[in-house]
């Protein structure tokens, strides 16, 4: 099994789908490290030799590309400075509603969680 980035690579897949699994990599940005490592496209994960492997991670940790938990701090970083600012992006996100301008008043639900019924207080 190949691991690049401390992703282990699903065997049976392309090379150039297998590298999609990294977090900042898609389709486009595979197709070019491996056009710059010199990696047969069509090739399996499995039938990748340690060069190969090798030369691959090699181009990854490029300064060009940024992925993984480097990525993940960036986005984190920027989402903080957004709340930080007090811009109206960053209280969106401060305050769990959608950032996007999509509508609230019926969806969300993912970004505003299970629904909190609010009922009448019954008179005794």
């Amino acid at each position: 099994m190949a691991r690049i980035a401390g992703i282990d690579l699903p065997k049976k897949k392309r090379i150039e789908f297998g590298l999609t699994y990294i977090y900042g990599v898609g389709l486009h940005t595979a197709r070019k490290v491996l056009a710059e490592a010199n990696v047969d496209l069509n090739k399996r994960v499995y039938e990748l030799n340690d060069d190969e492997i090798a030369s691959i991670s090699r181009v990854l940790r490029t300064e060009k590309y940024t992925i993984e938990g480097d990525l993940r701090k960036k986005i984190a970083m920027d989402i903080k400075a957004l709340m930080d600012l007090g811009s109206y992006r960053g209280l969106r996100h401060r305050k769990g509603l959608p950032v996007r301008g999509q509508r609230t008043k019926t969806n969300a639900r993912t970004r505003k969680g299970k629904k909190k019924t609010v009922g009448v207080a019954s008179k005794a």
